[in-house]
C-alpha cells in the first residue's frame, strides 16, 4: 500500500521540484525526491518541502540553475530557487565520522543506496522518481511505513552517535505520525539519552516546538519521559511527575499528567502558546503543601519566574518570553 503515492501531486512547490529534476535529467544526471517529502507523499500528506538528491556535484548544480545558494557546498548541498521557492538539492553521499555529534567531518560522493544508508530512519530514507512514478527503497522504509514503525537505519547507536538530535527526532516522528519506535531503536535512545545535552539549545528548542505544535504532542511528552530525555532537556517539567494533585479538582494522578493531557485539547497551537501550556504549572514543584488538602499557593508567580529561566536557556526571543511568562503569571485569574 505504500508503494505508490496516495495523492495526486500538484501545486506550485511540487512543480518547482519537478522542474529541477527534469533539468538535471536532461543534463545527464539522476535525480529523485528524497526524505521526508517522500514519506509524506506515501502517507497521503502534502509535504511542507521537497528535497532532491542527485549524482550531480554541487558545482554542476550551481552552473545548471540561474538562482542558487551554496549552503553546504562542501557536503554537496545547494539551494536552488525556483519561482522564489527554495529547494535543497544534494549530491548522493557517504558521511565520514561525526566528531562533533552533528556534522560529518568529511564526505565522499556515491550512489543512491549509499546515500540512503547514511540517513536517520527508514521512513526518511526513501527516494521517489516522479517522472516514472516509482519509489526506490534500499532500507525497508516502505514496510516500516506500512507497519507504522520508527526504525533507525542500520545500528541505532551509530545513528545517534552521528547526531544526538536524532533521538529527539525519533520521539517527534513517533508522536506526530502515531507510530511506534522499534525496540532496538527505543533501547538505544534510552542508553544514549544522557548525551542529548551535547546538542545546542537552539536545535533542541526547534525540535521541541515541532513536536508540541503538531498532533500527538501528549504522546510525545510521555515518550520523552519514558526514554529519559525529558529529565535532561526539561528537568523542571519532569519533576511534575512527583507532584500529587487534590483529587477533588484534578482527576489526573500527578501534575505531569495534568499538563500532558492539556495538549489533547490544543489543535496546532502557536509555538508560544504551546510553551505556555507546557510550563503553566511548573511552579507547583516549588509550592506544594499538604494541610487540609494539597495546595500550591503562589504557584502562578513562582512558575512564571521559573519559565523565564527555562525560556532564556532555550534561546527563545524576548517577545516569546514576555508572552509565556505573562500567561503563566495570570493563568489563575479566571477563578
Amino acid at each position: 500500500k505504500c508503494g505508490k503515492p496516495k495523492m495526486k501531486l500538484k501545486g506550485k512547490k511540487f512543480q518547482g521540484a519537478l522542474r529541477i529534476i527534469k533539468k538535471l535529467r536532461s543534463s545527464g544526471y539522476r535525480a529523485y525526491l528524497v526524505g521526508g517529502c517522500v514519506r509524506d507523499i506515501l502517507l497521503g500528506k502534502e509535504p511542507e518541502d521537497f528535497d532532491i538528491a542527485t549524482d550531480a556535484l554541487a558545482d554542476i548544480t550551481e552552473k545548471l540553475f540561474r538562482s542558487t545558494k551554496p549552503v553546504g557546498k562542501q557536503f554537496g548541498v545547494m539551494i536552488v530557487i525556483v519561482n522564489r521557492i527554495p529547494y535543497e538539492v544534494a549530491t548522493f553521499r557517504v558521511d565520514a565520522d561525526y566528531s562533533d555529534g552533528r556534522r560529518p567531518d568529511n564526505v565522499s560522493f556515491g550512489t543512491p543506496e549509499m546515500d540512503a544508508l547514511r540517513r536517520d530512519f527508514t521512513i526518511n530514507g526513501l527516494f521517489y522518481d516522479p517522472i516514472e512514478d516509482k519509489v526506490i527503497d534500499y532500507i525497508g522504509g516502505k514496510k516500516d511505513l506500512k507497519n507504522r514503525v520508527i526504525r533507525a537505519i542500520g545500528d541505532p547507536i551509530e545513528r545517534f552517535n552521528e547526531d544526538k538530535l536524532r533521538m529527539l527526532r525519533a520521539v517527534r516522528f513517533a508522536s506526530t505520525l502515531g507510530f511506534e519506535i522499534e525496540r532496538r531503536t527505543l533501547e538505544a535512545i534510552k542508553e544514549k539519552a544522557k548525551e542529548i545535552n551535547q546538542v545546542s539549545m537552539e536545535r533542541l528548542r526547534d525540535e521541541l516546538i515541532k513536536m508540541l505544535t503538531r498532533s500527538g504532542a501528549s504522546d510525545g511528552l510521555e515518550l520523552l519521559y519514558k526514554t529519559g530525555l525529558l529529565k535532561l532537556i526539561l528537568p523542571e517539567v519532569e519533576e511534575l511527575v512527583r507532584i500529587k494533585q487534590p483529587p477533588q479538582f484534578h482527576p489526573t494522578k500527578n501534575a505531569f499528567e495534568h499538563t500532558r493531557i492539556l495538549f489533547n485539547y490544543l489543535k496546532n497551537p502557536a509555538p508560544r502558546l504551546a510553551m505556555a501550556a507546557l510550563l503553566n504549572d511548573i511552579g507547583k514543584t516549588r509550592t506544594m503543601t499538604e494541610t487540609d488538602r494539597i495546595r500550591f499557593h503562589n504557584h502562578d508567580n513562582v512558575g512564571a519566574n521559573m519559565a523565564y529561566k527555562i525560556l532564556k536557556r532555550l534561546k527563545f526571543s524576548n517577545d516569546d518570553i514576555k508572552f509565556v511568562t505573562r500567561y503563566i503569571k495570570n493563568h489563575m485569574k479566571f477563578i
